[in-house]
C-alpha cells in the first residue's frame, strides 16, 4: 500500500478517507468459516457441483472468496425467553440471532442476542433495585426505578445495540473471543429516562471527563472484590438525548439476559457501553480504568497493522461510533427459487450518522442497484431497505449489501484487521439459487 503523508493515526479513520489504497497486505480479506468442510482451493467446476448450479457472474468473484452458502451452518438451540438464537458460548452466555430472524423494523426481545461478561444476578427485582449517581456530582443521588418514572420524562426510542466484535468470525488470521458471525445487533423500542436528564440533576461538576459504570453481575470466578465488566463514556457522549437508563423493552420489562430491571442503552456505539444490569453511574475526573476498558479491550489500533502484527498495548485507542454497516434479512442465505425475481429486505445503520443510500448487487460487485430506504424513526434506529432483484438465467448467485452514510462513507468488501476482532463492517453476503 502507498504510504499516505496525510493519513490520520486510527485504522478506522484511514480506512474511511482512503479506501481504495487498502490492499491484502494490510486490511486483509473477506475469509469466511469453512463449516461444511468445503475447499478453499476448490476449482470453479467443483464449486458449481457442490452448489447445485452454474455461477453466471463467477468472472467477477474476488479471488480466494468462499461463497456465501457455505458461511452458515451453526444449529439454533433454545433459549428461556429467546426464539432461534445461536449460542456461541455458555460461561458467559453469548448467542447471536441468525440475520433472517432479524427481519422485523423492531427487534422482538425473544430474538434480540445475548452478550454478557459475567454472571448475571439472581435477584432482578425491580421494586427494590436502585440507581447511584455519585462522584463529580453536586448532588450525590440514589434513585428506585420508580423515582426515574416521577422525577424525569419517560420517553421511548428505537435504538441500535451491536457487540463491537460482531462479524469476529470472519477474519483472517482469527481473532480471539465469541466467533460473533452477523447477528450480534438489535433494534428493540426502549423504554426509560435519558442518561444526561439524571446527570444534569445529579449536577455535573468542571474537570468531569468520563462517566464509570457499574452493574450487578458477578465475575466468572465468583469472586466478590472483581467486576467483570465497567465501561464509560466521555462526558460529550453521555450528555447527548439519545442515550437511556431503560427498564422497558418492547412494551415489557427488560429480559434477564438484556439486563432486567435495568440498564444502559447507548446507540452506536459499543454495545459494551450499554451497560446492563445497572446500580451506578459514577462521574470521574479521568477517562474509566475499569475492567474491559483498558488494556486491548474495545480498542483498535491507532495505524493500520498487517494482518497477524502484533501491536504494543499502548497502541490501542478506545472503539467510539461503530461503522456504517447493513444487514441482508430477506432472503434466507441459501434460498432456492424458480422464478428470476426476488425481493430484498434488511436494516442499515452508521453509529451515531444516517445512512443516505443502499446498493445491492448480484454480480459481486460488478454493478450495483440502490434499494428503497426508510428515514430512521428516531436518531440512533436502523433504517430498513427493500428492493426487488433480477437473476438473468438459473445458477447460483449471491446478493450483496453495501451502505454509505451522510458523510459518505461506505461499507468495504476488505476488512480492516486488528488483533481483537472489531468493528467488521465488511459486505453482507447472502447466497440465491435460482432453479430452472
Amino acid at each position: 500500500m502507498k504510504e499516505e503523508k496525510n493519513a490520520p493515526k486510527g485504522i478506522y479513520e484511514y480506512y474511511e478517507k482512503n479506501p481504495e489504497t487498502a490492499d491484502d497486505k494490510v486490511f486483509g480479506r473477506v475469509s469466511y468459516p469453512d463449516r461444511r468442510g468445503f475447499l478453499k482451493g476448490a476449482g470453479l467446476a467443483t464449486m458449481a457441483a457442490v452448489l447445485g448450479g452454474a455461477i453466471p457472474f463467477h468472472r467477477n468473484m474476488p479471488a480466494g472468496m468462499i461463497p456465501a452458502a457455505f458461511a452458515e451452518g451453526l444449529e439454533d438451540v433454545v433459549i428461556e425467553g429467546k426464539d432461534g438464537l445461536t449460542v456461541l458460548n455458555d460461561r458467559p452466555m453469548n448467542a447471536e440471532t441468525p440475520p433472517h430472524l432479524l427481519n422485523d423494523d423492531i427487534t422482538p426481545t425473544t430474538r434480540h442476542f445475548i452478550r454478557n461478561n459475567g454472571i448475571p444476578p439472581t435477584d432482578v427485582d425491580a421494586d427494590s433495585w436502585t440507581l447511584t449517581i455519585d462522584g463529580l456530582v453536586d448532588k450525590p443521588m440514589t434513585l428506585t426505578i420508580e423515582d426515574l418514572k416521577k422525577n424525569f420524562d419517560v420517553v421511548e426510542q428505537q435504538l441500535v445495540v451491536e457487540c463491537g466484535g460482531n462479524g469476529r468470525a470472519f477474519f483472517e488470521p482469527k481473532a480471539k473471543g465469541n466467533q460473533w458471525t452477523y447477528g450480534a445487533v438489535a433494534c428493540s423500542n426502549w423504554t426509560g429516562v435519558r442518561l444526561a436528564d439524571v446527570l444534569k440533576a445529579a449536577g455535573v461538576q468542571d474537570g468531569a471527563v468520563y462517566t464509570a459504570h457499574y452493574s450487578a453481575d458477578k465475575h466468572l470466578s465468583g469472586k466478590a472484590d472483581k467486576l467483570p465488566i465497567s465501561r464509560g463514556l466521555p462526558i460529550a457522549k453521555a450528555m447527548g438525548g439519545e442515550n437511556l437508563i431503560a427498564f422497558e423493552q418492547n412494551g415489557e420489562p427488560l429480559h434477564p439476559m438484556n439486563g432486567a430491571p435495568l440498564r444502559l442503552v447507548v446507540p452506536g456505539w459499543p454495545g459494551s457501553c450499554s451497560q446492563k444490569w445497572l446500580t451506578r453511574v459514577q462521574v470521574r475526573d479521568q477517562v474509566h480504568d475499569g475492567p474491559k476498558m483498558t488494556g486491548k479491550a474495545y480498542r483498535v489500533p491507532n495505524r493500520p497493522v498487517a494482518p497477524g502484527e502484533k501491536v504494543a498495548k499502548e497502541d490501542f485507542v478506545i472503539i467510539e461510533r461503530m461503522p456504517v454497516k447493513s444487514l441482508i434479512t430477506s432472503p434466507q442465505t441459501n434460498t432456492e427459487i424458480s422464478g428470476n425475481e426476488l425481493m430484498v429486505k434488511g436494516h442499515a445503520w452508521s453509529g451515531d450518522r444516517k445512512v443516505d443510500s443502499v446498493q445491492l448487487s448480484t454480480d459481486f460487485g460488478a454493478t450495483w442497484m440502490d434499494a428503497d430506504l426508510s428515514d430512521p424513526a428516531n436518531e440512533g434506529a436502523w433504517q430498513t431497505f427493500n428492493a426487488k432483484v433480477q437473476f438473468p438465467q438459473p445458477g447460483y448467485y449471491e446478493v450483496w449489501a453495501k451502505a454509505t452514510d451522510d458523510q459518505g462513507v461506505s461499507q468495504p468488501f476488505a476488512i480492516a484487521w486488528n488483533p481483537k476482532g472489531y468493528l467488521n463492517n465488511s459486505f453482507h453476503r447472502v447466497a440465491v439459487v435460482v432453479k430452472g
